[in-house]
């Protein structure tokens, strides 16, 4: 035990003195911060704000538009048709005058087709599309002779608030937040577990081709340094897991004073969402137990391998295994109760992933954790087996990377 813990503290040490180590524990948080808060504030400098309206109504459908693109804040003029009018209000857009017109006709208000032409036709659609149509909408009413306030009036809209139900208790957990804490569960997962999988295979390659194994391996058995390898891989992991943690609760706690009290659309999709001690605890067994088995995968693949574009050849199958437990993670959100999302969740390739997304997202029964958990810990035991033996052999090896057969050799030989 002294010989394993002598391994896990060299590569905790070794990882955590470097200074791309505390580059990425302490500009992660930052980054995503920035991204994600100040999406919303970049976002909102953006848009229409200079349109004119080439007004060819007998109706008052332009003065309706023209009223409405004003309440949005766009700045409208109406310009009546006439000849030239669009070769000159295209020249305006040219020379970066205006961002585009409209050009309107009575037929509007039977096909509701109304075209635009500006610089920039996708931000154009989003931004006309709603107060347009408002504008037809109140036109027509008035013209059949109906109060457009009494329709106003019924058809506000409908604010649905939703409370999740979770282990036979509800919480004020909306569906923003429910969705929140799966998508960024499922990405932290898959992020730590793929990166941190890659760190264990590099170390392997790295004493492999630099001859340092050799001397290890006289003073402690292969396992023993396989063992201390992911151990300390992991205690690197979890260390930095704590920094974000702690960076990202207090960039949450001061959100508000940094995009001024409004962080823009992206708030309502992505809310804070409450993590409750056992929703921390399924994080982090799923973590652990994804984190071990790739691991030992991806150790049998630096020691099967001679040099690094050897080991990224052959690490692809591994890490394959993960992406597509992440692509699926989306169809999980929509239904955590599908037979895909339940196939995906007792794989023990694909739950550490599919698992937590679907305890956050929707209510489990205890059983089918526990089942989980048990196939995901014996397929732990049986990937540690045969990795172990493959590291024992491939660890000493160089030259031809072996094929399918040599290894089954190797397991059964060591």
């Amino acid at each position: 035990m002294r010989k394993i813990w002598a391994i896990v503290r060299r590569e905790f040490v070794e990882r955590v003195r470097t200074r791309w180590f505390w580059i990425g524990a302490l500009l992660g948080p930052v980054l995503f911060g920035a991204v994600f808060f100040l999406s919303g504030q970049l976002g909102r400098g953006g848009g229409l704000k200079r349109i004119a309206i080439v007004d060819g109504t007998t109706t008052q459908l332009g003065a309706r538009i023209a009223e409405q693109l004003g309440r949005s804040g766009d700045w409208a003029i109406r310009v009546p048709a006439a000849v030239g009018v669009v070769d000159s209000l295209t020249a305006q857009v040219r020379a970066k005058q205006l961002d585009g017109f409209l050009i309107v006709t009575d037929a509007a208000l039977d096909s509701g087709k109304v075209e635009y032409r500006g610089s920039n036709v996708f931000a154009g659609k989003g931004a006309l599309q709603r107060p347009v149509g408002e504008a037809l909408t109140v036109v027509r009413l008035q013209r059949a002779g109906v109060d457009p306030r009494l329709v106003a009036r019924a058809s506000i809209p409908l604010r649905l608030e939703t409370c999740k139900i979770s282990r036979g208790t509800t919480c004020g957990e909306s569906a923003a937040q429910s969705f929140s804490l799966a998508y960024f569960m499922g990405i932290i997962l898959y992020t730590a577990i793929l990166l941190y999988g890659i760190n264990v295979m590099s170390s392997v390659l790295e004493e492999k081709t630099t001859r340092i194994v050799e001397v290890l391996v006289s003073s402690l058995r292969p396992f023993q340094l396989l063992l201390g390898k992911v151990l300390g891989v992991g205690a690197v992991s979890i260390f930095q897991f704590l920094i974000w943690g702690v960076a990202g609760r207090l960039l949450l706690a001061r959100r508000a004073p940094l995009t001024g009290g409004d962080v823009g659309g992206a708030d309502e999709l992505f809310q804070v969402p409450h993590v409750t001690g056992a929703t921390f605890a399924v994080f982090m067994a799923y973590f652990l137990g994804g984190f071990f088995l790739y691991s030992a995968m991806f150790a049998a693949v630096g020691a099967m391998s001679s040099t690094e574009q050897e080991a990224r050849q052959a690490q692809q199958p591994v890490a394959w295994m993960l992406v597509l437990s992440f692509i699926s993670m989306f169809a999980m959100l929509n239904d955590p109760g599908s037979t895909l999302a339940v196939t995906l969740s007792l794989i023990p390739f694909s739950s550490p992933v599919a698992m937590p997304v679907r305890w956050a997202a929707g209510t489990l029964p205890a059983s089918e954790l526990a089942l989980s958990l048990a196939i995901l810990l014996a397929a732990i035991g049986g990937v540690t087996w045969v990795a172990a033996r493959i590291y024992r052999v491939g660890i000493l090896m160089t030259g031809k990377r072996p094929n399918l057969k040599e290894l089954v050799r190797w397991v059964r030989a060591a």
